[in-house]
């Protein structure tokens, strides 16, 4: 990673929905002026397809992407971590801004399938935008 731009981390539980998504929209919004990783607390086996079907409708591929396990190298190689929703745990590393974003979570409203996936990624592309500006001005 490149320390003459910004660079963030985002993380979830098991690194196959939300972290990616915010990943890959943050790729989209940004391109090359952010680098962009995500990882998970506890790592799934796979990208969840719901996430990677929505994303697909704003252009962002993320069905080759993998899951990975959160380091702490990592989390000291981009310097800000962002964890999305409530379920990730993560511990505080010295010189490491950590933010949490609580995300809709529709479902909580008895929304499901599709149209909880997507709700969920407007909520995160719209932090993600924010986020943006915030590293980018």
């Amino acid at each position: 990673m490149s320390h003459d731009r910004p660079a963030v981390l985002f993380v979830c539980s098991k690194n196959g929905g939300k972290s990616q998504m915010a990943a890959g929209l943050m790729r989209r919004e940004a391109g090359d002026a952010v680098d962009v990783s995500s990882a998970g607390t506890a790592p799934g086996s796979a990208i969840n397809g719901l996430s990677a079907e929505v994303l697909l409708d704003l252009g962002v591929d993320i069905r080759a992407e993998t899951p990975r396990q959160l380091t702490e190298e990592a989390m000291r190689a981009a310097g800000l971590v962002v964890i999305l929703g409530t379920e990730a745990q993560v511990d505080p590393v010295d010189g490491v801004v950590i933010e949490r974003w609580e995300t809709d979570e529709p479902s909580l409203r008895g929304i499901g399938g599709r149209e909880r996936m997507e709700l969920v990624r407007d909520d995160i592309h719209a932090r993600v935008q924010n986020l943006k500006e915030r590293l980018l001005g």
